[in-house]
């Protein structure tokens, strides 16, 4: 049967809005040059260079520089201005710049579109609050030369920029600052066989929570540390005293692992049950995305607004398919309940820890969780002790075991 006669009969059977349909997607999918395709976020160049079956031998030798300062190769996809992964690792090379290195951030990409550039990421940084300021240089990475200057070491800070830091020459030490168990992020296909690949390739692993660096000890051989979850006790502030009855979700329905279609199930069933509590949904614009129930859409917010939303809300649904999220400990120090999806990932990145609702991921029992959250008697007691659990926290004590991790696999003598 023809092309046309297939088009004919479908419009016959299904109707025209079903018709229209598929024939939109047989077009996108034959001429669509901006369609997802495989291994689309590395380059070619970089997974061919790296042949894991064969071992490199990654040493600390000595300082390339008469400074005295450790000279530090980051490679990194382009940050964006809410992206928390990013804002996190440019907190720690905060972290290391204090500490006596120096960071060259080598700038990857390997789409075409968007077009990347020093000066408009560097802009964003400037005038942006998640971002601390930093002494690096900054360029873009280029796949036909790989990383290029005298380093010390060189890190890796998602599965394609892994390959990137391996084909670099000189045999110094390899670090993989690893947020997330990356291969999750793919049905089984291409991007998931390389993403799985970069735990064999030799580097040292970081890994936010234990949960992932026992991940990649127990199933990949991989050498790895790890610092804990905190929060910025300076930013994250409980400011509000009353009783709560909002509550607050984290949508990103861009990103599967953050179980944003189920989390809206909860908040569908939430509203049929208990229309007297205010929804609020932030991370994402929603505003176009059909919702049946009533919502403040809040979108993407900045570091600086998210304060005074948390202390808004009784408590925040959290859903992490993967990695545990940076944001439970926010809460905390906001005086907000962090309800989160129970399971092996979570419990064990966020240790366990009793201010933390862990709900199997059910409709009914996260509604449950949350209409508690609002109507426990102490709320008001339970908030200011949560709080009060958060004074004085901040990313510090992590950032001293990054460094201290950086030290000993440079062979860097300890400070006085």
């Amino acid at each position: 049967m023809s092309v046309f006669s297939r088009a004919l009969s479908t419009l016959r059977h299904e109707g025209v809005a079903s018709t229209a349909w598929r024939v939109g997607k047989w077009m996108s999918s034959r001429g669509n040059p901006f369609a997802e395709k495989p291994l689309q976020s590395v380059f070619r160049q970089d997974v061919i260079a790296a042949d894991w079956t064969r071992p490199r031998k990654f040493v600390a030798g000595p300082l390339v520089s008469s400074s005295g300062r450790p000279q530090i190769a980051w490679v990194i996809s382009p940050p964006s201005r809410s992206s928390g992964g990013h804002q996190n690792a440019f907190r720690f090379m905060r972290y290391l710049e204090e500490a006596g290195y120096d960071l060259t951030v080598f700038l990857y990409s390997a789409t075409k579109y968007p077009k990347v550039s020093v000066a408009g990421v560097t802009h964003m940084l400037a005038g942006n609050t998640g971002y601390p300021p930093l002494d690096a240089s900054f360029r873009v990475y280029d796949p036909a030369t790989g990383v290029v200057g005298d380093f010390d070491a060189v890190v890796a800070s998602d599965w394609a920029t892994a390959y990137a830091a391996w084909r670099y020459e000189p045999n110094v030490p390899r670090i993989y600052w690893v947020q997330d168990f990356e291969p999750y992020f793919f049905p089984q296909s291409p991007d998931y066989v390389v993403a799985e690949n970069s735990y064999r390739l030799g580097l040292h692993g970081i890994t936010v929570g234990p949960w992932l660096a026992n991940k990649l000890r127990r199933d990949y051989g991989m050498a790895c540390d790890s610092y804990e979850y905190a929060a910025d006790a300076s930013v994250y502030q409980r400011t509000n005293d009353e009783k709560r009855s909002e509550i607050m979700f984290y949508a990103r329905p861009s990103t599967g692992r953050r179980g944003t279609e189920f989390g809206l199930l909860v908040l569908e069933e939430l509203h049929r049950r208990r229309p007297d509590i205010t929804i609020n949904i932030a991370g994402w614009d929603m505003s176009k995305a059909g919702l049946t129930f009533p919502f403040v859409n809040h979108g993407a917010l900045g570091v600086a607004e998210l304060p005074a939303l948390y202390n808004r809300c009784a408590a925040m649904l959290t859903i992490s398919l993967t990695c545990a999220s940076l944001v439970p400990f926010e809460n905390i120090a906001c005086g907000t309940i962090p309800v989160v999806n129970d399971g092996e990932n979570t419990r064990e990145s966020l240790r366990d820890d009793s201010r933390i609702a862990f709900v199997p991921l059910s409709v009914g029992a996260m509604v449950d969780a949350l209409i508690e959250a609002v109507d426990r008697p102490d709320q008001v007691k339970n908030s200011r002790a949560l709080a009060q659990s958060m004074v004085g926290s901040s990313w510090s004590e992590a950032g001293e075991v990054v460094v201290d991790v950086f030290r000993a696999q440079l062979k860097l003598k300890k400070r006085r």
